[in-house]
């Protein structure tokens, strides 16, 4: 990724800890890129404006979608992705959030994305080099570290769940728990089911790596992301959701 393509990142400290539990309208992380869009005729901040309406509209009746508006240099390809057990409404209520958000944070960035406890939002001009779909954007490691024995076998077990359940579901969307590890996981709208199974198989990795003995983390990379809790009491049963529950 060149310079002018790094994403500068922000973190709220006050996230929640994995589960979910707060509000999924919480920002996660921003990125913005350096670059900004010179706009003297406007054609720039039309196609934005008519891009995230689109979005927003599209969101009130599915969990992912994909647009372009404007024309040659003034185009903009964006998209948005809903966590997979949203209901419709709160997919919608979360898109609504990320427009605002954007503006504030990032004003008139040529590349853009707001990540959202239950949503994100991205853009960029056309032709913006994009970066490898396993490329670790953000990630989040709980401060408690696992005791005992067992604790790594069981999320090894857990983490391969996730690769299992977003290649069968067909939505790319999976939650489960294993042995006391609530897992999530979720693929970009877009990435074919082989590509799903290989970029959450990487997330999974990064977790180990960046987050070693943490009883929970967040792994984003960009066109997937995965988490876990490890709750040495057992999984809480609000914390339990079908596998393959929700979708695109």
């Amino acid at each position: 990724m060149g310079s002018s393509c790094i994403l500068s990142i922000l973190l709220l400290t006050s996230f929640i800890n994995l589960g979910f539990s707060a509000d999924y309208t919480s920002l996660v992380y921003k990125g913005c890129a350096d670059q900004k869009f010179q706009d003297p005729t406007g054609d720039y901040s039309k196609s934005l404006e008519n891009l995230l309406d689109t979005l927003t509209s599209r969101s009130s009746s599915t969990k992912f979608y994909k647009a372009t508006s404007g024309q040659g240099q003034s185009a903009i390809i964006g998209l948005f992705q809903c966590r997979g057990d949203l209901s419709s409404n709160d997919c919608n209520n979360c898109v609504k959030k990320t427009p605002d958000v954007s503006r504030r944070l990032c004003g008139n960035a040529i590349a853009v994305r707001v990540q959202l406890g239950g949503c994100y939002l991205r853009y960029e001009a056309s032709g913006f080099r994009q970066v490898n779909a396993t490329e670790l954007l953000f990630k989040i490691c709980g401060s408690t570290q696992a005791s005992g024995s067992g604790f790594q076998d069981r999320l090894d077990a857990a983490l391969g769940e996730i690769a299992k359940g977003v290649g069968s579901s067909g939505n790319g969307f999976y939650t489960g728990g294993y042995q006391s590890v609530y897992v999530l996981g979720q693929c970009e709208g877009d990435l074919a089911s082989g590509g799903c199974a290989d970029c959450v198989k990487a997330a999974s990795q990064r977790a180990k790596s960046e987050c070693p003995a943490s009883i929970s983390a967040q792994i984003y990379l960009q066109q997937c992301y995965i988490s876990y809790t490890y709750y040495p009491n057992g999984v809480p049963p609000r914390s339990l959701s079908s596998s393959g529950s929700g979708g695109y």
